[in-house]
């Protein structure tokens, strides 16, 4: 067979264990699939599902509890099972490369990123690669200063910036398989597209075949000639990407698709469907279909039997004994057009306000010289708003624009510089958290990012709940806490038997359920959830945010969504700021700041995000990041990135504030009507 021809990735029949207590933890069972010279697969499905198994039994770092029990790994005809340590030292970082999820854990704090990448060898004959290459790759991924960038340490560049540079070292070997695995998911939408834009670009110049693991749609739609969906350790469909993503069989794909929340329109024209359960426990997968207990379609005396792989019409292979019974339910999604109506989420009744901010700022200062700073940064400046009872507010922008700053103040973790903050109409501008009333703390909670930061991983979650019942709430007595902890698991869905199991034991999913929970145990007014979805996978996403808007019913508590997923907080916010060097530069009812009207930097916002209807951006994706000069005060601060820059203007002075409508409000030096010219027009999105 001609090379090719030949696939340069062939996985056959693959079944991957893990040694366990009592036995073997069945990760994988019986997938198959392979690789073109120059294709991009694409792997998605729930965490757990097995996607990042198969990355590491390519790459042979199983551990040494894992073990490939059955079937092939060809790579270039060659069984990656059965070669040799020499063998795979010659393949592994050279001709196979990987990106992981997570840049920070991919390089070595203690080195210079010159002498990692010198450490990248290249070519049969194993030369160091010399400076002159290293410092060229650097150039090709676009970051900025990149003869300053080999002098640098990995904690002195930007989330992005490191992403770029272990993306440089893996192309520095001109590998002829990259697998790329989560590579974008804790980047901003303007970063993901530029990562997302250089990957497409590498392929193209270079001919590299690559394997895209993700649990994010829109990307995979954009990125893959094809895509298989796993789901328990099995591949259920697979296919080209347009017949799998546009017109999927199989109910665990069509679920899936239910998961995505939309960028076009707020929660009152549709609702999310999250996935009922969850994935089966490896170590007693059915020997039938495993999908068989959530879904909505099973029929146990057709599903209860062995599940035969089968051909489509479009030529999709699928995992399902009822695929051509299975009713071609509605989409989840219409397409939209230019002429699309938008609808606004419920409109949130307008009493009291629970927190208003009036012209808050907080400057940070930069080194001492004899005692005073020789330099300050801005993270935020002249920021006001008012939050009314049951109202969400979606706070949005790039990583470095003033938001979990902002929400550190309202919490009282830190002391704003200037401006007035109040809280149930008391003035708590000055005091931190220390010093502020019992009654003023259990009014404000938080659900943060990671609740493996949070929670104690050696308690149990009865005594999580019962502490912050005991600590917040109004029960007193041990039955009546008892009682409360039960509708705290009632309210977010989660069974009383986890009451004994220690934190460490829960799952992702499970863990932020908890988390939302503890944040409610004392009826708070006012909830700040920071990125309380961005580590979870799509089906666990959506059941989170509807918990969240619930336990938010429940309790009439005025919520702030802190998140740089814009179709989420479009699907969540009533009112939605945003943000950029520190300053609120756009606000206004979802369904204003959705559509024109925009910000340019709201605009570029909602252009970089990739949707299952249009994969390819409206317009190329935002140059730069937010820099130290954005945060200073001097003119726009947008004026350094902006495509639709006044020169001479934008950066010498304050844009005025523009006001489209009635509480929309746009801080930008362009008029209103050159703002409604912009050239996005929102389309569904895949988050």
């Amino acid at each position: 067979m001609p090379p090719e021809a030949r696939a340069v990735l062939s996985v056959e029949e693959l079944e991957i264990r893990y040694a366990a207590g009592k036995g073997d933890v069945v990760a994988i069972a019986g997938t198959s699939f392979s690789l073109k010279r120059g294709e991009c697969f694409g792997l998605v499905g729930e965490s757990g599902c097995g996607k990042s198994t198969i990355a590491m039994a390519i790459m042979r770092c199983l551990g040494k509890r894992g073990r490939i029990s059955g079937g092939r790994i060809l790579f270039d005809g060659q069984d990656l099972a059965g070669i040799s340590a020499q063998e795979l030292r010659a393949i592994r970082g050279r001709r196979i490369a990987i990106v992981y999820q997570d840049a920070s854990t991919a390089l070595n704090p203690t080195m210079t990123i010159g002498a990692q990448m010198r450490e990248v060898r290249h070519g049969e004959n194993g030369e160091v690669t010399s400076r002159e290459r290293a410092v060229q790759m650097l150039r090709a991924v676009g970051l900025p200063d990149p003869e300053g960038a080999m002098r640098r340490f990995p904690h002195q560049l930007s989330g992005g910036q490191q992403q770029r540079v272990v993306i440089a070292m893996a192309f520095l070997a001109e590998p002829d398989l990259l697998i790329l695995d989560e590579p974008t998911t804790a980047l901003d939408v303007t970063v993901e597209a530029q990562i997302v834009d250089l990957l497409m670009h590498m392929r193209a110049v270079r001919g590299t075949t690559m394997l895209f693991i993700s649990h994010n749609l829109g990307l995979v739609r954009r990125m893959c000639d094809r895509v298989g969906v796993m789901y328990a350790g099995q591949i259920v469909e697979q296919g080209l990407t347009e017949a799998i993503l546009g017109a999927p069989r199989h109910p665990y794909t069509r679920g899936l698709l239910a998961c995505i929340p939309r960028l076009d329109r707020g929660r009152a024209a549709y609702r999310l469907k999250s996935i009922a359960g969850r994935v089966p426990r490896l170590v007693d997968l059915p020997q039938t279909c495993t999908f068989i207990d959530r879904c909505a379609h099973a029929q146990a005396s057709i599903c209860g039997r062995p599940i035969a792989v089968e051909r489509t019409p479009d030529g999709s292979d699928i995992r399902c004994n009822r695929w051509p019974q299975v009713p071609a339910e509605e989409a989840a999604y219409q397409s939209t057009s230019g002429g699309a109506s938008f609808a606004l989420n419920a409109p949130a009744p307008k009493g009291a306000a629970v927190l208003s901010l009036d012209q808050v700022s907080k400057t940070y200062a930069i080194g001492r010289l004899l005692g005073r700073p020789i330099a300050s940064i801005r993270a935020n400046e002249a920021v006001s708003f008012d939050l009314h009872a049951g109202e969400t507010l979606g706070i949005v922008g790039e990583s470095g624009c003033g938001k979990s700053t902002l929400a550190r103040i309202i919490m009282g973790l830190e002391v704003p510089s200037g401006g007035r903050i109040t809280l149930l109409g008391s003035d708590v501008t000055g005091q931190v958290t220390s010093r502020r009333t019992r009654d003023q703390i259990r009014n404000v909670q938080m659900v943060f990012q990671n609740p493996d930061t949070t929670l104690n991983p050696s308690h149990s979650v009865g005594f999580i709940l019962d502490r912050a019942v005991k600590k917040l709430g109004s029960a007193r007595t041990a039955r009546e806490r008892q009682a409360e902890v039960r509708r705290l698991l009632d309210l977010v869905r989660l069974p009383h038997d986890v009451l004994q199991m220690s934190a460490a034991r829960l799952s992702g999913g499970q863990k932020q359920r908890i988390a939302v929970a503890r944040a409610f145990a004392g009826r708070p007014s006012l909830v700040v959830a920071d990125e309380p979805t961005s580590a979870l996978d799509t089906s666990v996403k959506t059941a989170i945010l509807e918990l969240l808007l619930a336990a938010q019913k429940d309790s009439d508590t005025a919520l702030i969504f802190i998140s740089h997923d814009l179709s989420v907080v479009r699907y969540v916010a009533d009112r939605v700021a945003v943000m950029y060097g520190g300053r609120i530069v756009e606000m206004g009812e979802a369904v204003q700041v959705f559509s024109p009207p925009f910000h340019p930097y709201c605009e570029a916002l909602l252009s970089s995000v990739p949707g299952l209807d249009n994969p390819s951006p409206a317009r190329p994706p935002l140059a730069g990041e937010v820099g130290a000069q954005a945060l200073n005060g001097q003119g726009c601060a947008f004026a350094p990135r902006c495509p639709r820059v006044i020169e001479g203007h934008c950066r010498q002075t304050v844009p005025p504030l523009r006001r489209p409508a009635a509480g929309h409000e746009i801080l930008c030096h362009h008029s209103v009507e050159d703002l409604r010219g912009g050239t996005f027009v929102p389309a569904r999105n895949a988050s």
